[in-house]
């Protein structure tokens, strides 16, 4: 029986050694399985990974070898290009200069071995060289707006320590001529204003696009698709000419600046324009300033006010109530206008400026009632026409719209709608106080007058055939009958005067105006004036249309458009007609 146990017992035994090792050999088997599949996969992994490293490091499948040189990629340097007057005079150009700095860590020589050698080129004694070298700073400053030609010559010394930093500064060679036209540029800022704004792609149009690629330290790195004469040379933008005549310009801004001085006005302009093509030929502001230091100009300087603001034109308007009146029908050459001197709508009362003098004038022609500058007649015609014809004429004039002449900030004027004038507005309107306009607006609503009724888009800069039929637009604002019509009767109004716009060689067809300045912070106007003339000439052929507005005169005697501003247009004609070589139309004895 034991012995039956026994091999029970053994059998047992056996069968379950056999089955540890079968258990053991399955993982074994297992293990080494899982161990293959890793070799596999390491082996899958690693080609993958170097047809990977291939097709990016040769066959640079993810571009970075072109992102890299995008990187290094930089355009040339380009110049801004100039800005000249119609006659090729420089007016504004770039200039570049360099601050030299003295770099430390890669000093050869001593302060004083540096000093001998940089004296002659920097225009300093050698101690204020050796005291600034000495300075504990890793980086120096030496000297700031060092010349171009100086900076080539400090180049050549071939000294490393020395590194010069390039600067492109804006000038103005002219100073304060056509400040206000030209504008200023700010290259830190990218900001400009004038024809720098206006003009500005075309200034900074390079005639050929250089770009090449620069190590970190700015260096140009030179391969066999550059042209290292071209990567090397500075780009230069297009010139900008403008139709300004910097000879004009010049009276323009002399003959106001001297109106301004003796009559203690706060503002003033002159604006002389070719009325047949709407070239501006002068265009004087004041507040006038430097453009060379525009920084330390304050912002009401900086501002052209002849665009952005707007006042009350006075009887200067007197012209396009007419001419609205003759083309509307309402009115011709020998027409008679009633004038009794005073007029009562509602709360308002027209009068005209000589009233004292002259209480009741009658029926008056056209001729007086520009010679003596009528209001009640101007009124009267206002009102012979409808709201909508009165206003549809206006603004074929322009007046309520922008002139689009080629200068950033330009005002629409005021124009109210027909349905929204009353009776008083209507005939206030027909002498120069229902509508408010620019100095410019002027300039291009009676422009037309002396060109057959065309409307010329004025502009300061002057455009190829091709840039002029898309940028100047012509509008016929009335018909060139009325345009001759109104220009005879302003010609023999002046010429039947003793105005100071009367000339001894030329016939002005032109008009003074006298308005009231509003009140800036409340409704109503006060005490001061605006002075101006508007005229063209020879009349039966203008070759040449002169503005002049000045602002609050306050000394010198009175206030008029004929004493404040008709002298400034009287001086300005006579030396432009000079410079323009206008044949005088005139018989003149000399």
């Amino acid at each position: 029986m034991w012995a039956t146990l026994d091999y029970v017992c053994a059998t047992l035994f056996a069968g379950d050694n056999y089955m540890k090792r079968k258990i053991a050999e399955d993982k074994t088997k297992e293990i080494e399985s899982r161990i293959k599949i890793a070799h596999i996969f390491i082996l899958v992994m690693f080609c993958v990974s170097i047809i990977y490293l291939f097709l990016l490091q040769i066959a640079d499948i993810r571009h970075y070898k072109q992102r890299a040189q995008s990187q290094r990629l930089s355009k040339n340097f380009i110049m801004r290009g100039q800005i000249v007057d119609r006659n090729g005079l420089r007016l504004a150009t770039d200039q570049t200069s360099y601050n030299l700095y003295a770099h430390r860590e890669y000093f050869d020589h001593t302060p004083e071995e540096l000093a001998e050698k940089l004296s002659p080129y920097l225009d300093m004694d050698k101690s204020s060289i050796v005291q600034n070298i000495k300075k504990g700073a890793t980086v120096i400053l030496l000297k700031k707006d060092v010349d171009r030609e100086t900076g080539e010559k400090i180049k050549k010394l071939g000294l490393r320590e020395l590194s010069l930093d390039k600067k492109n500064e804006r000038v103005y060679p002219q100073d304060e001529l056509a400040a206000h036209i030209i504008g200023y540029y700010n290259p830190d800022a990218d900001t400009a204003s004038g024809v720098e704004l206006s003009a500005k792609q075309k200034l900074q149009a390079a005639n050929e696009d250089i770009t090449v690629q620069r190590t970190p330290r700015g260096d140009i790195i030179f391969d066999k698709t550059i042209d290292p004469v071209l990567a090397s040379t500075p780009q230069v933008g297009q010139t900008v000419t403008l139709t300004i005549d910097s000879a004009i310009q010049h009276v323009c801004e002399r003959e106001l600046l001297n109106i301004i001085n003796e009559k203690k006005a706060a503002r003033g302009a002159v604006i002389v324009m070719n009325p047949k093509n709407g070239e501006i030929l002068g265009y004087a502001v004041y507040p006038r300033y430097n453009p060379n230091n525009y920084k330390k100009t304050d912002a009401l300087t900086l501002k052209n006010w002849t665009l952005t603001d707007v006042y009350p034109p006075g009887s200067t308007f007197k012209t396009l109530t007419v001419a609205a009146g003759i083309e509307s029908g309402k009115i011709n050459a020998a027409s008679k206008v009633l004038d009794t001197g005073k007029m009562q709508l509602g709360n308002w009362t027209v009068q005209n400026y000589d009233y004292n003098k002259n209480p009741n004038p009658g029926m008056i022609s056209l001729v007086y009632l520009f010679e003596h500058s009528s209001n009640v007649g101007s009124a009267n015609i206002a009102l012979m026409m409808s709201p909508v014809e009165f206003y549809s004429i206006l603004s074929n004039f322009g007046i309520g719209k922008k002139s689009g002449i080629d200068l950033a900030g330009e005002s629409t004027g005021l124009l109210p709608k027909p349905f929204q004038w009353d009776k008083s507005r209507q005939a206030t309107m027909g002498y120069g106080y229902g509508a408010s306009v620019t100095a410019m607006q002027m300039v291009s609503a009676v422009s037309a007058l002396a060109n057959d009724g065309v409307r010329v888009t004025p502009h300061v800069i002057k455009y190829s055939p091709e840039e002029e039929a898309e940028k100047v637009k012509r509008v016929q604002a009335v018909s060139p009958e009325t345009a001759k019509l109104v220009t005879m009767l302003l010609a023999q109004s002046v010429e039947n005067s003793r105005s100071v716009i009367k000339l001894d060689r030329y016939t002005v067809a032109g008009k003074t105006g006298t308005s009231k300045k509003p009140k800036e912070k409340s409704k109503g106007y006060s005490n001061a004036l605006y002075a101006s003339v508007i005229g063209y000439l020879p009349a039966k052929d203008p070759k040449m249309l002169v503005y002049v507005v000045v602002d609050s005169a306050s000394a010198g005697g009175p206030v008029y458009g004929n004493t404040v501003a008709g002298p400034v247009f009287k001086e300005v004609a006579n030396q432009c007609a000079r410079i323009l070589n206008i044949p005088p139309d005139k018989n003149v004895v000399e």
